[in-house]
C-alpha cells in the first residue's frame, strides 16, 4: 500500500513539474517605458535602465505562464538630469527607500487575447492589475537560442501608489497626469 502511495505521489509530483521552461529576459533586446502628459498639451517619456524578469511557461503558446518582474526605481532615465532627481525623491519615487516596482503574475490567455494579471507594487503599495499584451511569437535565432517577443501596455494612477507631487497650470490643468502610459517590449530567452 505505501509504494502505492509513494508511486502515486510521485506521478502527481512529475506532472505538475514536466513541461515546465524558464525563460530570462534579454535586456538588450528590451525596454521597460512610460510616459505622463505634461501641461496637458504634450507627452513626456522616460524609462526604467535596470530591470530584469522571469517567466516561467507550461506551455508553448505561454497560457498560464508566472511572470516575476522588477525594475530599480534609481534606474529611471527621462533624459534630463533635474527632472530624474526630482523622481526619485519622495514626491515620486522615495528611490531609497523604496528602491523596486515590482510585478508578480500570469498571462492569461482568452481566445488569441493576452493580457497580463497580477500584483503591481510602487514604493509600499500593491494593487491588482491588468495589462494588455501582444505575443509575438517564438523563434530560434541564428545562435541556436530559442527567443520569445511580447509588448505590454495598460495604464495606472501614479498617486494611487503614493507618486504624490502635483501642480497645475494658470488655466487649472495638470503639470503633470495622474494617468501613466506603460509600455514595455520584452525579449526573452529559453534557459538550458
Amino acid at each position: 500500500m505505501k509504494k502505492l502511495i509513494l508511486s502515486i505521489g510521485l506521478l502527481v509530483g512529475a506532472t505538475f513539474t514536466y513541461g515546465q521552461t524558464e525563460w530570462t529576459i534579454d535586456k538588450s533586446h528590451s525596454s521597460v517605458g512610460f510616459a505622463v502628459t505634461h501641461l496637458v498639451i504634450s507627452e513626456v517619456e522616460g524609462q526604467f535602465n535596470d530591470f530584469d524578469a522571469k517567466v516561467v511557461s507550461t506551455s508553448d503558446d505561454f497560457a498560464g505562464s508566472t511572470v516575476e518582474f522588477t525594475a530599480k526605481a534609481a534606474s529611471i532615465d527621462t533624459d534630463n538630469e533635474q527632472r530624474d532627481t526630482h523622481l526619485k525623491s519622495d514626491d515620486f519615487f522615495n528611490a531609497e527607500k523604496f528602491p523596486e516596482v515590482k510585478f508578480n503574475g500570469k498571462i492569461v490567455k482568452n481566445g488569441a487575447k493576452y493580457q497580463l494579471v497580477g500584483k503591481f507594487t510602487m514604493r509600499d503599495v500593491t494593487k491588482d492589475v491588468t495589462f494588455d499584451v501582444k505575443y509575438n511569437g517564438t523563434i530560434k535565432d541564428p545562435w541556436g537560442n530559442i527567443k520569445s517577443g511580447f509588448k505590454v501596455t495598460g495604464t495606472v494612477n501614479r498617486k494611487e501608489y503614493g507618486l504624490k507631487w502635483g501642480a497645475l497650470t494658470e488655466a487649472g490643468g495638470a503639470v503633470v497626469s495622474d494617468e501613466v502610459e506603460i509600455a514595455v517590449n520584452v525579449e526573452l530567452q529559453k534557459k538550458g
